[in-house]
Order: structure tokens, then sequence, then C-alpha cells
């Protein structure tokens, strides 16, 4: 089966050349650079901390701290993130470019969220509770990729502009 034919057009590039320059400039995008992979491997310690709680039923504290220290991660990269999207697109959310991204943050943080409400309230046993951590660990791999992948369109998007500039230099 073929693709219907589109006419050509432009392309549609993440970022306009005035956001570059901010997104470039502003210290937030240094901030979100450090803040992601300190995330990252709260959530692997994290992980591998709940799953031992779960196979051999120790460990609960150890367990429980580290999805503590992985949400503080979390709701820390959503803030700065917010203020980088603001200097970035001029709102604090939902710019265009990241919608979706932003919309499943939100289901991360509710995931994350409910399992601190269940720890406060004691409304879940510990098992439950460790299995509510990692649904949200699953929404939060599912999240993280998606900035990835939004991450790497740009690079090719902006190696793509640099090699139409270089071209028309050359004609």
């Amino acid at each position: 089966m073929q693709r219907p034919k589109t006419p050509e057009s432009r392309p549609i590039f993440l970022y306009t050349p005035e956001q570059r320059v901010r997104r470039d400039s502003t210290v937030w995008t240094l901030i979100q650079g450090i803040l992601a992979p300190l995330q990252f491997a709260a959530f692997l310690v994290s992980v591998v901390l709940v799953l031992r709680y779960l196979a051999w039923d120790i460990g609960y504290g150890a367990a429980t701290a580290s999805i503590l220290v992985k949400t503080g991660f979390l709701y820390v990269i959503m803030i700065t993130g917010a203020i980088w999207e603001k200097v970035v697109f001029g709102q604090y959310l939902f710019a265009p470019a990241f919608f979706w991204e932003d919309v499943f943050s939100f289901v991360v943080i509710a995931l994350h969220t409910a399992y601190v409400w269940a720890l406060i309230t004691g409304a879940l046993t510990p098992q439950q509770e460790m299995w509510l951590a990692l649904a949200a660990y699953a929404t939060y791999v599912v999240n993280a990729g998606q900035f990835l992948w939004k991450l790497r369109m740009a690079r090719l998007q902006q190696e793509a502009a640099n090699a139409a500039i270089g071209k028309e230099a050359l004609a």
C-alpha cells in the first residue's frame, strides 16, 4: 500500500531560529541536562530496590526511600522544565512542540503522587505500593522515550538545516 502523495512543503522544525537561540543560551537547558540523567540514575537504583523487595520481601525502607528520591527528582525536573519551556517557547507548559510530552508527564506525575499519597495514608499494602511505583516507573520510561525521541528529531532537523545552508552557499 502506497502512502498518499503530499505537495512539497517546507519541513516543520521543532524550534524556530529564535527559539533555538533561547534554548541554547538559557541556564535552564543545562539544568535539564544535569537533572535528567540524575533522575534516570535514581530510577535505575530504585527499580532494583523495588524488585528486590517484591522478590524477597526485604528492604522495604530502602525501596521506599529510593522511590521518594526518584519522585523528588521528577517534581524538580517538572518545575525546571516548565521554566525552560517558558523561556524557550513563551509558555510554561503545553507548547505545541512538546504538547504530548507534557500531557504524558502529567500521567507520570499523577502516578508518582498517588504513590506518595498511598504511602502517607497507608491506603495500600507495601506490596501494592511497590506495584504502584512500578506502574509509575513504566510511564516514566515511556515519557523519557518521548523526550529522547524529540531531542533526536531536533538534532536531525538541525543537521538537515545546516546541510541545506551549506548547499545554498555552494550554489
